[in-house]
């Protein structure tokens, strides 16, 4: 059982920095469309400040709805899906391990980035500590909550809108408190009450999201 989870971990690690540019994309798209911020809103350090926590977030939420599209799409054309759905390991198992490489792919570099990225657009220190602990959870829990959504849009054509159309509103509460934990602690408030929320939720969707993904794919394939 733990082979299996490892030999997919590992295979998607390898495709991905096999193809650069997929694990460029979202990066890039977080750094370039920070930077423009100040040149299409203002450069006046102190207007920055009061939105750096918002944009931030927004922009790496964006960013892993970004990539998570393409989660199952190769192994749904090349047949890995399949076979991984008709193996006797755990099918919540391998999504699980699917979905850790892709947080690791694209969640951890964006929360790495993000402390370059407060400083362009003037994040008070204390929003530091608050914005990296609250990404390393919150792009978890998007990686998790969108690997639902992909699996159920995995066999249709076209389905990126869709897909934006079910993660989104799952997203929201991920955004609200991660951007609420970075302005309380540059107000100078505590940050417990939020952390601890991105917490509970990390935990739920690790409980809940393989295997209402595995479903999704069961469907999505049988269909």
């Amino acid at each position: 059982m733990g082979y299996g989870f490892a030999a997919i971990l590992r295979r998607d690690l390898l495709l991905a920095f096999r193809n650069r540019g997929e694990i460029a994309n979202p990066i890039i798209f977080f750094f370039i469309v920070v930077t423009l911020i100040p040149l299409g809103l203002t450069p006046e350090p102190s207007r920055l400040a009061e939105i750096a926590p918002g944009i931030l977030w927004v922009m790496a939420l964006l960013a892993s709805l970004l990539s998570v599209e393409g989660l199952f799409h190769s192994d749904y054309r090349d047949g890995t899906l399949e076979q991984l759905v008709i193996s006797p390991q755990p099918l919540y198992l391998m999504v699980l391990a699917k979905i850790l490489a892709h947080w690791l792919i694209t969640g951890l570099p964006l929360t790495l980035l993000a402390p370059v990225l407060g400083m362009m657009l003037s994040l008070p220190a204390a929003g530091y500590l608050p914005l990296v602990l609250g990404l390393l959870m919150g792009t978890a829990v998007l990686s998790l909550l969108g690997a639902i959504g992909a699996g159920l849009t995995v066999a249709l054509r076209k389905g990126g809108l869709l897909l934006s159309l079910i993660v989104m509103p799952l997203y929201m509460p991920v955004l609200i408190f991660g951007a609420s934990a970075v302005q309380r602690s540059v107000d100078g408030f505590s940050v417990q009450g939020p952390l601890a929320v991105m917490g509970a939720l990390l935990a739920f969707s690790l409980l809940i999201a393989p295997f209402a993904t595995a479903g999704a794919l069961r469907v999505s394939m049988h269909g």
